[in-house]
Parts: C-alpha cells; structure tokens; sequence
C-alpha cells in the first residue's frame, strides 16, 4: 500500500475520507431506514441484466452508517440465490467469502465487523455488494484504506468474471476521486434512488 507520508495521492485520499465520512452520516440520517428498502428493489430489478440463473452473491454485515445491504440479501436469499458474507483471514490478505443468509448466527470478526460462523461454507461469489465511502463519476470507489476490496476483486477478477456493485447512498457521489494503480473500478452501483453503470473515461 503507498506511504501516506511520502504518496500524494495516498494522502489525497485520507483527505477525500475525511469529507466522505461526514457526507454519509449525513446521507444516512437524511435517507432513514427505507433506503435499505429501496436499494433491494433497485438491485433486484437490476439482476437480470447482470447475470441468469441462480447466483451466488456476497454482500456485507453493515458498521455504522454504512447502507443497508441486508434487505437485499434477504430478497436475493427468497428468489433463490446463494448469498455470503466477507470474511477477513489476514490485514494483507484478500478477503474470503461465506455462505450466509439474514437470520443465520453471526460472530464478531476483525475489525468488529460481524461474519458467518466457521463452519460455513466457503464460497466464490458471481456478484460482490461493495461498501463505500464514496464513488465517483468513473465507478471507482474510496475505501477505508485497508485495500481490502481492491485485493479480492484483483484476485476473483483474474479467476473468474465477477461483478463489483457498489452500495451506498446518492449523495455519497462525487465528481472525481483521487485514484492510485491499483483502485478496481465498480461494475454498478447502486443506492436508494436507483441503479447506474459509470461512463468509462
């Protein structure tokens, strides 16, 4: 990962955090506890022109004003599709993938984010619900800075074809975000007031 002392654009980031952190509690008050609603239905509407047949789709056990992605996977997990969760193995590693489904047992795990028990089963998802600070025009995302994202999508994208969809609320968009090489760029992204594929640039 690049030095925040020395990188300019590293330190472009923890900046943009900054502002993107104070942008989403506000979007998360604002929006309330339908968005999480509204987002299931945008992405469910979405699925078709994704991918057929049944899928297997990881998405994430919301921290804070994180957008609620677990509507969505109680839908996803009624119409017949496999549904997980993250699991982190390691601060370097890429992250691993559980089978999981709203109302199954949870346990804390690093970072006191909430995973499936370790006997679940492992997966390798089609689709990856992507949490965010913010987005941009481009379809790329600020992160937390741990890269974990950017890593498993490097690495199920080499493996197979697999979809990052970003989840987060309208107004976490912006214009540009600073970008470093290694960024993976979002398939689509979705929040409570729809679905869009970015434009290329």
């Amino acid at each position: 990962m690049p030095d925040l002392d020395t990188d300019p654009i590293a330190q472009a980031k923890q900046a943009a955090r900054i502002e993107a952190r104070e942008a989403r509690a506000h979007c998360h008050v604002e929006a309330g506890p339908a968005a999480g609603a509204a987002i299931a239905t945008h992405l469910l509407s979405l699925l078709p022109d994704l991918r057929s047949g049944p899928l297997t789709i990881a998405g994430y056990y919301p921290k804070g004003d994180e957008a609620d992605v677990t509507p969505s996977l109680a839908a996803l997990a009624d119409a017949g599709h496999a549904t997980a969760l993250p699991v982190v193995t390691g601060r370097a590693w890429p992250l691993i993938f559980r089978l999981w489904r709203p109302g199954h047992p949870l346990v804390p795990g690093a970072f006191r984010v909430m995973e499936p028990m370790g006997d679940a089963p492992l997966v390798q998802p089609d689709i990856v619900l992507v949490p965010l600070l913010a987005f941009d025009k481009a379809g790329f995302r600020l992160g937390y800075g741990g890269g974990f994202y950017d890593r498993t999508l490097e690495v199920l994208r080499a493996e197979v074809r697999v979809i990052a969809v970003g989840i987060g609320y309208a107004g976490q968009g912006v214009d540009k975000l600073p970008v470093d090489a290694y960024d993976q760029r979002l398939d689509w992204i979705v929040t409570e007031q729809g679905a869009w594929r970015p434009t290329e640039v």
